[in-house]
């Protein structure tokens, strides 16, 4: 299965998504977008997948959503569509695109949801929280 990880390496959620994927056996294409960007066509196919809209997926913190004036509640999501592609940082990660969907992976099990196939158990994010237990159930549903 074909699978392309939306990731940001400095974010500890996306780390663990990239990690628990391939950890399940899967080799994803990563896709690093703080260094390639986004384009408008390309976000707006995402979020349609998702089931997101820009305002949905608008990172709020350790972003510059606020200096922009973006949490604003009359701010349209055209203008933060534009502002997500002039500062990728703005997108909230990480997305996971594969055949069983596309999703926003937060909190980080959430990948679990697209996985045909899961890694063994216990699987622990890197701050030690459990997201699959020693039988390989998902922690927390």
């Amino acid at each position: 299965m074909d699978i392309v990880i939306h990731h940001n390496p400095a974010c500890g959620t996306s780390r663990n998504v990239l990690q628990l994927v391939r950890d399940a056996g899967y080799d994803p294409v990563v896709v690093e977008y703080l260094d390639t960007g986004w384009t408008r066509p390309q976000l707006q196919a995402l979020f349609a997948a998702a089931g997101l809209t820009p305002r949905s997926a608008l990172r709020t913190s350790k972003s510059p959503a606020e200096e922009l004036g973006l949490l604003d509640e009359g701010v349209s999501d055209a203008e933060i569509l534009d502002q997500m592609i002039a500062h990728p940082v703005l997108v909230n990660r990480p997305i996971v695109a594969c055949k069983n969907g596309v999703k926003l992976c937060r909190p980080s099990g959430a990948v679990l949801d697209l996985l045909d196939t899961w890694p063994q158990g216990p699987w622990a994010k890197e701050d030690g929280e459990l997201i699959l237990d020693a039988e390989g159930n998902k922690v927390g549903d």
